[in-house]
């Protein structure tokens, strides 16, 4: 690869945290509940992250399962109280009952961020037209990455749909970068980065002992190392 891939790992708390960037991580994911796949922490967690750790934190923005916004006016509450304590990077994406993005929540929440660099995550997997979300989104202030894994079932089912779309880099609404994640194998690894992916998620792949254990340093080296230094 010409340039160091980025390697972002879920973070529940602040052990997982240390564990992650002691293993290479470059960004970290924070989130909590992940039987709802990732909602938005707490406050206490936030700072606790920031205090603890010298790398990129991107914060949840969501209030429950699913991909409709819900309350949007207590989602940009919550973008302003992370913001207030140490956040400066988040994680958001809506859909309306369609499947189309949800132009005005993401606009309200991407508004109060004033700014600050936001990834759209895999609400982009559920879409009805992924071309068309993107084109809708191009020019948000901040929105600087996909998390994608070309497929609602993940990466296996999704690596046609990630190859095209790196071709597409640079096109309007494709010059974000692709952050590869949703059933992420090590063995996908090569080929994506022949694609010229250069942006890998890793959740339960940094766990061994799934959901209820932690971030292995271990297991996050290994991916540093097959990604390269």
């Amino acid at each position: 690869m010409s340039k160091r891939a980025v390697l972002e790992v879920i973070a529940l708390d602040v052990e997982d945290a240390v564990a992650a960037r002691a293993g290479g991580a470059d960004r970290l994911e924070l989130v909590t509940d992940m039987a709802a796949d990732g909602l938005t922490p707490s406050v206490a967690t936030v700072a606790g992250i920031r205090a603890a750790v010298d790398i990129p934190v991107r914060v949840m923005l969501r209030l429950a399962d699913g991909f409709a916004a819900g309350d949007v006016g207590r989602l940009v509450g919550a973008a302003r109280e992370m913001r207030a304590a140490g956040a400066e990077e988040f994680v958001l994406g809506f859909l309306d009952a369609d499947g189309g993005v949800d132009l005005g929540a993401v606009e309200r929440v991407a508004g109060e961020l004033e700014g600050c660099r936001w990834t759209f995550h895999r609400a982009i997997d559920r879409a009805a037209d992924r071309d068309a979300l993107r084109k809708q989104l191009d020019g948000l202030p901040g929105l600087d990455t996909y998390l994608t894994a070309g497929a609602p079932a993940g990466v296996d089912d999704g690596l046609p749909t990630l190859r095209a779309e790196a071709r597409r880099r640079g096109e309007p609404g494709y010059e974000q970068q692709l952050l590869v994640g949703g059933g992420l194998r090590l063995d996908h690894v090569p080929t994506l980065v022949e694609a010229g992916i250069d942006g890998f998620h890793i959740g339960g792949a940094a766990r061994p002992q799934g959901w209820d254990g932690p971030v292995s340093v271990k297991a996050v080296a290994e991916w540093r190392a097959a990604l390269g230094d």
